[in-house]
């Protein structure tokens, strides 16, 4: 996977968890996971390469504090659109 994306999972119509998948080779798969913030968990790969962040608490989420993560990540900031699923549910 090239580019990364938002995944949300949703019950009785509310988002409970959602899920950014930064870019990555193939199928790699997290082999650590460390806590950024309350609410934020960052995957890591056998290499110590960041391949996404968890998103346990989606009502309390704010876009800066996502952004903040991804900045010490060396990944670009979250425009507006990218979050707008999670936002708008």
């Amino acid at each position: 996977m090239r580019g990364r994306y938002l995944e949300v999972t949703f019950r009785k119509g509310r988002a409970i968890a959602a899920y950014l998948y930064l870019p990555r080779r193939g199928a790699e798969r997290a082999a650590r996971v460390s806590k950024a913030t309350p609410g934020l968990l960052i995957d890591y790969n056998a290499n110590g390469k960041a391949i996404g962040i968890e998103i346990t608490a989606p009502g309390k989420l704010s876009r800066a504090a996502l952004n903040r993560v991804l900045t010490r990540l060396g990944q670009p900031q979250l425009g507006p659109e990218e979050l707008a699923p999670l936002m708008a549910a």
